[in-house]
């Protein structure tokens, strides 16, 4: 059991409340097979052009015009785009683009988000006892709101008070966790960070913040001795003289 008696907890995603599994043999596989019809029949649309503009930024253009200058912006658009999902490259572009792709597959059914049985009900809980629960993910905040919005338990998304993607900064820097402290208007070490990622965990470390290493089937192995407290399920959080 870890004891907790702070008043809020900070949640990744992959590894932590959902499969690793989910995300790279559901969710990319269908950003993928969507990319090409995506692009066509939404090229013009602000939401998708301020993705590109973010893509082309990334890539280390000033603008997907300049970029396109001497090509075909949508064919280039896409190529970059396979580029950083063959390298698994958590680019905010990439992930605002891959949050619109998403949206018609999960607004359809044919996706449901995939949540560890111990999630729900350690949401409820948590939110009666007062804990403010935020998540922060490298996947854009419209594609988290759309994820726990369609899970297989059924909308869980009432549960959160606030999101936070790598518009903030990078989840493996102490910058991100010190802003999203702030964030939360709470002492950082009041607030625990629970991640499956040793490097995100070291950065909220510094900056102040509880931590406990996220545990479940299918996660990467961790070396021994990295000196964070481990669980495998959410109900090992135990609410201790919350404040």
């Amino acid at each position: 059991m870890l004891a907790f008696s702070g008043r809020a907890i900070l949640l990744d995603i992959e590894g932590t409340t959902s499969s690793v599994s989910f995300v790279y043999d559901v969710m990319f596989p269908f950003a993928r097979r969507e990319l090409a019809s995506y692009l066509r029949e939404s090229w013009g649309q602000d939401d998708l052009a301020d993705a590109a503009e973010l893509i082309a930024h990334d890539a280390g253009h000033d603008s997907l015009a300049a970029w396109a200058r001497d090509g075909d912006a949508r064919q280039l658009l896409q190529e970059e785009v396979i580029r950083l999902m063959d390298g698994d490259i958590k680019a905010t572009g990439l992930k605002q683009l891959q949050g619109l792709i998403w949206r018609a597959g999960f607004e359809s059914g044919e996706m449901q988000a995939h949540i560890y049985d111990d999630v729900p009900p350690a949401l409820a809980a948590w939110n009666k006892a007062g804990l403010d629960v935020r998540i922060y993910s490298s996947g854009s905040i419209a594609a988290q709101k759309l994820f726990f919005g369609h899970t297989i338990a059924g909308d869980l998304l009432h549960h959160f008070r606030g999101h936070y993607d790598t518009t903030i900064g990078p989840k493996k820097e102490k910058a991100s966790y010190d802003e999203i402290a702030a964030a939360f208007s709470l002492p950082a070490n009041e607030i625990l960070f629970i991640s499956d990622i040793i490097a995100e965990l070291d950065a909220a470390r510094a900056a102040g913040l509880a931590t406990a290493l996220s545990l479940r089937p299918g996660n990467a192995e961790v070396a021994s001795g990295h000196g964070y407290d481990e669980i495998t399920s959410f109900d090992q959080v135990e609410l201790a003289a919350i404040k």
